[in-house]
C-alpha cells in the first residue's frame, strides 16, 4: 500500500481556514458529533493535507516526458510555472466556493441523510481547499505571481459567491435540488480533472490528488444516490419532487459543467508542459458519454417504477423505444424522461457561447423568442439571479452587435484585492473588475 503522509498549515494559515469555516460552515461540529451515526465505516474526517507516496518519479506526458519531475516551481519552464499557478489558485477557489453555495439551500433538504450527505461533501471540500492551499504555502511563488504565499491565501479566503474564478461557482443555490445535481455533475467534472493533475510534471500537485480522489468518490455519490430516489418518488407522483423540475436543474448546471473544462479548442499547452494528458475537447467528450449514462440509470429507474412488471431487458428495451419514438410506449410518454440538453444550450463560453440554440438542438433567430424558451426550460427561481441577469445583458448585446460573442464571454465580475478580511492579514475590502482568464482556456474542477 502506498504511504500516505499528513500536514497542517503553518499556525496562522490554519488558523484563517478555520476562521473562514467559522462563517461558512457552521455545522462543521454537528456533523463531527454525528459522524459515526451517519458514516460509522468511513475513518473520521480530519482537515489536514495529504500526500501520496510511490507515486511515478517521471512526467508522464508532454514535452519532457521521461524526465525527473518537479518538486519546485521555480524549476520549471516561467510559462508552465505561470498555468501551474492559475491551476492551483482556482482549484483553491473551487473548492471554498462550492461550500459557499452548498450553505445557501443545506437546511431545505427534506431528508436527514441527504442532508448529511451533502454536509460531509462541504467538509471534505474545505480540506481540498486546505490541500491547494498547502501547495502555495509549501512553495516560493513570489517569483511566478508576483504575490507571496500570504497573499495568495489572504485572496482565496476572501472570495465569495460571484468572485471566484469559474463560473460554476458562482451562481447561487435556490433549492436543495441545486445541491444535489450540483454534486451529480459538478464534482463529476472535478474527478476527471483531478485525474488528469494526477499526471502532473509538479510533483506536489500529483501527490496531492489521490486522497482527493477518493473522496470525489462520495461527492459524486453524494448526487447520485439522492437523485435514484427522487426519480422513484416522482414515478409514483410525488408532489414533492417531479421529473420536469429534475430536468430543469439539468438544463441548468449541464451547460456550466461543460465549460468548466475549458474552451473546446484550448488545452493543448497544459499537454505541452505535462500538466495534464488530455485536451479540454478530449476530457469534454468522456464526461459528455458519461453524464449520458447517468441520465440513461435514472430513467430506467424510473421506468420500472412506473411499470414494475418490467425486467431489467424489457426497460432497456422500453427505454430504446421512448427514445426512438418519442411518443408514448406502455402508458408512460418520452416527455416524461430525463435528456441531456443540446451541447450548444445555454453556452456562454467556449466555441458554442452566446449561440441561441434550444434544449433539443433547435436554432432561434430572435432573441426574445430565445429568452423565452429558456424561462420555459429553467429553474424559476434561477431567472431572477444575477447570473442569468448578465447573460441575458450579454446575448442581447451580441444580438445588437454591441459585442461579439468573444467579447461577451469574457466578461465576468471579477474582484480585485485592495484589503482583506482574512486572520493572516490586516485588513481586506473588494471592488469589482469585469474581467479574469485562464491560461489556455484550460479549466480546474469545482467540488
Amino acid at each position: 500500500m502506498a504511504r500516505v503522509t499528513t500536514s497542517e498549515l503553518p499556525k496562522r494559515f490554519h488558523d484563517a481556514v478555520l476562521k473562514w469555516r467559522e462563517t461558512f460552515l457552521p455545522d462543521y461540529d454537528f456533523l463531527l458529533e454525528n459522524w459515526e451515526r451517519y458514516f460509522p465505516r468511513d475513518p473520521k474526517f480530519r482537515l489536514c493535507a495529504y500526500r501520496e507516496g510511490g507515486m511515478p518519479c517521471t512526467i508522464e506526458c508532454g514535452d519532457e516526458l521521461g524526465r525527473d519531475k518537479y518538486q519546485r516551481a521555480c524549476e520549471m519552464r516561467p510559462e508552465a510555472a505561470q498555468h501551474l499557478a492559475g491551476a492551483i489558485r482556482a482549484q483553491a477557489s473551487t473548492e471554498f466556493g462550492s461550500i459557499q453555495q452548498h450553505q445557501l439551500t443545506l437546511a431545505r433538504a427534506q431528508d436527514e441523510e441527504e442532508q448529511a450527505m451533502v454536509l460531509r461533501m462541504m467538509a471534505e471540500e474545505l480540506r481540498h481547499g486546505y490541500q491547494m492551499l498547502s501547495l502555495l504555502e509549501a512553495d516560493d511563488w513570489k517569483p511566478i505571481t508576483g504575490q507571496s504565499s500570504e497573499q495568495m491565501v489572504e485572496e482565496i479566503l476572501s472570495m465569495k459567491t460571484g468572485s471566484h474564478v469559474l463560473g460554476a461557482f458562482n451562481v447561487d443555490f435556490e433549492s436543495f435540488v441545486d445541491n444535489i445535481v450540483f454534486c451529480a455533475l459538478i464534482d463529476r467534472v472535478g474527478k476527471y480533472q483531478l485525474a488528469m493533475q494526477k499526471v502532473s510534471a509538479y510533483a506536489p500537485m500529483a501527490e496531492s490528488m489521490p486522497q482527493m480522489l477518493r473522496e470525489e468518490a462520495f461527492h459524486l455519490a453524494t448526487g447520485v444516490v439522492p437523485l435514484r430516489r427522487w426519480v422513484v418518488k416522482a414515478a409514483a407522483g410525488s408532489p414533492m419532487i417531479t421529473m420536469e423540475v429534475i430536468q430543469k436543474h439539468l438544463n441548468k448546471w449541464v451547460p456550466r459543467a461543460l465549460e468548466m473544462f475549458g474552451d473546446e479548442r484550448g488545452g493543448g499547452t497544459n499537454v505541452k508542459f505535462g500538466l495534464k494528458p488530455m485536451k479540454n475537447s478530449e476530457a469534454q467528450d468522456q464526461y459528455w458519454r458519461e453524464i449520458g449514462k447517468v441520465v440513461r440509470d435514472l430513467n430506467l429507474r424510473y421506468l420500472r417504477a412506473r411499470l414494475p412488471q418490467l425486467d431489467a431487458g424489457q426497460a432497456e428495451l422500453t427505454l430504446d423505444r421512448l427514445e426512438s419514438e418519442r411518443g408514448v410506449v406502455e402508458g408512460v410518454d418520452a416527455r416524461d424522461l430525463l435528456r441531456l440538453p443540446h451541447r450548444d444550450y445555454f453556452r456562454r463560453r467556449g466555441v458554442p457561447a452566446f449561440r441561441m440554440v434550444g434544449e433539443d438542438g433547435g436554432a432561434w433567430t430572435d432573441v426574445e423568442g430565445y429568452l423565452g424558451h429558456l424561462v420555459k426550460t429553467l429553474p424559476d427561481g434561477y431567472r431572477a439571479t444575477r447570473d442569468f441577469q448578465d447573460y441575458v445583458t450579454n446575448l442581447r448585446a451580441v444580438a445588437r452587435g454591441e459585442k461579439t460573442p468573444e467579447e461577451a464571454q469574457k466578461f465576468m465580475p471579477q474582484l480585485r484585492r485592495v484589503g482583506g478580511v482574512c486572520p493572516c492579514s490586516r485588513a481586506v475590502r473588494w471592488v469589482a473588475d469585469e474581467h479574469v482568464e485562464l491560461p489556455d482556456g484550460g479549466a480546474v474542477h469545482g467540488g
